[in-house]
């Protein structure tokens, strides 16, 4: 039988919204919430592998992202960006220890960077990996508009 947390991952990687449901599987008592939300205000704790893996999503967004941006992106450097970003929500889902709440925020978080990583790995068409990146991209300037991450900077997405 399957630990929760590998029930977890394995849906995570499969599905964006099978991430979401498995918060049940995860031992979450209520469905994950749809929008994002401050904590009453405040932005919600991080720890050490969170801040870990979105400051290596964030470097691989502003690296890859100029490149998407000007059609000057190969079918290997998104297909590189979106196993970075996947091995980096494994990462998350393996390490990061968030009080219930904050991870129920998380899940939407994780869920909007599994859905543009897929994107970008031309899972949704060829013609959607750039907007996969801009999708990371965008899924990043949320946490830090939600999560405590010192220093965090948003990435300038393209007009």
């Amino acid at each position: 039988m399957q630990s929760p947390l590998a029930l977890l991952l394995a849906l995570a990687l499969s599905s964006p919204l099978a991430a979401l449901a498995a918060a049940d599987a995860h031992g979450h008592s209520q469905a994950a919430p749809h929008k994002l939300e401050l904590n009453a205000g405040k932005k919600w704790g991080t720890d050490d592998a969170l801040r870990q893996a979105m400051s290596t999503i964030h470097t691989s967004v502003q690296q890859t992202l100029p490149a998407a941006h000007s059609g000057k992106a190969t079918v290997a450097d998104y297909d590189a960006f979106g196993k970075g970003v996947t091995a980096q929500i494994t990462y998350i889902v393996e390490n990061c220890k968030l009080d219930p709440k904050a991870d129920e925020q998380l899940h939407i978080i994780v869920a909007n960077l599994m859905n543009g990583a897929e994107a970008a790995e031309g899972k949704h068409g060829e013609q959607k990996r750039a907007a996969g990146v801009v999708e990371v991209a965008q899924a990043a300037n949320a946490y830090g508009k939600h999560f405590d991450h010192a220093g965090w900077k948003s990435i300038k997405l393209p007009h």
